[in-house]
């Protein structure tokens, strides 16, 4: 969520970058939001004028009254009256302005880093960089559930008896690939400088209109029924929400946390949810990387946080690109994006496995995560999030590209220590 003081003094800034996300139908927002905000400010400051007043006047009451002068102290109190009821009207009205102006504001897009690349949706998105070669081997690569049923490692159909389409069984072999990619990657973070978390996986709906938008809300989140509680999509969610209304002191930041979590998402608008796939489903498991910093050094989180994605995907020799997202496909609240996608050998393409974001303050500002200086000023931190990995949907990447001709898929050494030593998964 922007200042409203920069929408007040920057109005065709604003604009423009609604132009540059291909958003027109938000152009009148900006100067409706200057029109709500001019009339609110007028209206605060009326209702000072009137407490002013009437505070004035209640003293002279009083002075009145001990001076026996009774009918004009009755006649000051007539105005007393008289302001109450106006200010009681200004201050209704006050309400139904800031949530106008809130609402609006909610929805104005942040304003994007000026090295985003301009178009419309995400075909328009850039290549930056290929990390390792991409191979396709001289045999058919076979569908990845066709993989993990011949490992005898999933089971598809006895969750759609217990839970609906987009959920699955792991098992054996395939159920511990899974756990020791997880446990590897918090490994991976906790190495590399990262605090560990494992946060809880319940948040308010405060929280939850504070680290997205309303329309991503509606279409990704669970909500528990008869309590103000929502399943989280990403730990992201509670961990950025940690720091709600809190003052930081600059000694303490950065803050450079992974977290650990299951995810439930509705996946509304994804095109259906695969009936024989584990790429698109309801519900996941994720390591998550958050850093909550000064703003001038979210630039350079920014970069290390989708480095530590490419390097996490190189030790397990799968290769990778980074691909930046281009202004139609930047979510409303974020600065910048950059995706890391994953080979694919049966397809011959490469596929999302992570994204890492740069939201500037706009998730500081609208849960009131600020950072207060030496001289005792306070200013919103810059918030940042990327994926480490996210399996089920690595694993599609990880068995396409270690199967071996015989059907069996190889082990990275630095994953055997997670995998009780096995070299491979072998066909039962």
């Amino acid at each position: 969520m922007l200042d409203i003081r920069f929408v007040r003094a920057n109005p065709e800034i604003v604009k423009e970058n609604i132009r540059k996300k291909y958003q027109d139908d938000k152009l009148v927002l900006v100067d409706e939001v200057i029109a709500l905000d001019e009339e609110l400010r007028a209206a605060k400051t009326r209702g000072d004028e009137l407490r002013a007043n009437r505070n004035t006047l209640s003293r002279e009451i009083g002075g009145l009254m001990k001076d026996g002068k009774k009918d004009e102290a009755e006649e000051v109190k007539k105005k007393v009256t008289e302001m109450a009821d106006e200010l009681a009207a200004l201050e209704a009205r006050e309400a139904e302005l800031n949530k106008e102006v809130l609402d609006r504001m909610m929805v104005i897009p942040q304003i994007m880093d000026e090295t985003v690349p301009l178009g419309r949706d995400d075909s328009e998105n850039v290549e930056l960089e290929r990390y390792g070669e991409p191979v396709v081997p001289d045999w058919e690569v076979p569908y990845h559930i066709d993989i993990m049923e011949s490992l005898d490692g999933v089971d598809l159909e006895s969750a759609r008896k217990t839970s609906g389409n987009g959920f699955y069984y792991l098992k054996g072999d395939i159920a511990r690939l899974h756990s020791a990619i997880l446990t590897y990657a918090r490994d991976f973070m906790i190495d590399r400088g990262f605090t560990y978390y494992i946060p809880p996986f319940l948040i308010r709906a405060e929280v939850v209109t504070g680290v997205m938008s309303f329309k991503e809300m509606e279409n990704m989140m669970y909500k528990i029924e008869g309590e103000d509680l929502y399943l989280i999509g990403t730990s992201e969610h509670s961990m950025i929400g940690k720091f709600i209304d809190s003052v930081l002191d600059p000694e303490t930041l950065p803050q450079a946390l992974t977290s650990y979590s299951p995810c439930f998402r509705k996946e509304v608008g994804a095109h259906g949810i695969e009936e024989r796939g584990v790429y698109r489903i309801h519900q996941f498991e994720k390591q998550e990387m958050v850093v909550i910093c000064e703003p001038e050094d979210s630039p350079k989180w920014y970069d290390v946080l989708w480095q530590n994605t490419v390097d996490f995907f190189r030790e397990l020799d799968i290769p990778v690109r980074t691909l930046e997202c281009c202004s139609g496909d930047l979510a409303d609240l974020k600065v910048k994006s950059l995706d890391v996608e994953a080979w694919s050998p049966r397809q011959q393409k490469y596929f999302e496995v992570g994204s890492c974001s740069n939201l500037g303050d706009a998730q500081a500002r609208r849960l009131g995560i600020r950072v207060r200086n030496a001289d005792g000023a306070n200013y919103f931190a810059h918030t940042l999030n990327n994926t480490v990995v996210a399996p089920p949907r690595m694993l599609i990447a990880f068995l396409e590209n270690h199967l071996q001709p015989d059907g069996s898929v190889f082990i990275p050494e630095v994953l055997r220590p997670y995998m009780g030593g096995l070299e491979a998964i072998v066909k039962k």
